[in-house]
């Protein structure tokens, strides 16, 4: 009952549009880490941990998945004329619908100008409205991890 009453209010309060902000704006705005009461991490390595995925197969097909979107993504920040200066480290964690589509896309770029994160936020929302997650699930489910952009040749 706990769960569902979050659920609601998450929904009623956040929506679910699909949102990019920065960890700084997301914990301002109370959506991080409570938005993490509603969506399962895509996979953990303890056993005693909820997860989506638990079968070795499932966790690599996930993994694949996301290497992949990240790639994507890559690809799409360069088609659009944005350059990395210098390789990039950042941290992302990315809330899913159960059929791929992104929710929520929270991010952390290290030594980053303002107005190059600007861009990086704008070209990322037009991204993640275009392109769905490659992988589904039978619920919600969040996946996160450090990230380097590298430097743009």
């Amino acid at each position: 009952m706990k769960s569902l009453l979050a659920c609601l209010l998450l929904t009623s309060f956040f929506g679910y549009s699909q949102t990019v902000m920065s960890v700084p704006e997301a914990k301002e705005k109370g959506l991080f880490p409570k938005v993490d009461s509603v969506y399962t991490s895509a996979f953990d390595g303890r056993a005693d941990h909820k997860a989506v995925f638990k079968k070795q197969e499932d966790i690599d097909k996930h993994v694949d998945a996301y290497h992949d979107y990240l790639k994507g993504l890559g690809k799409f920040l360069s088609d659009n004329n944005f350059k990395w200066e210098k390789d990039t480290k950042g941290w992302n964690r990315i809330y899913m619908q159960p059929d791929g589509t992104i929710d929520y896309f929270i991010y952390s770029l290290k030594d980053i100008p303002a107005e190059k994160e600007k861009e990086f936020r704008r070209l990322l929302a037009l991204y993640i409205k275009g392109h769905k997650f490659g992988n589904t699930a039978p619920e919600k489910f969040a996946q996160c991890s450090s990230v380097t952009y590298p430097k743009s040749e």
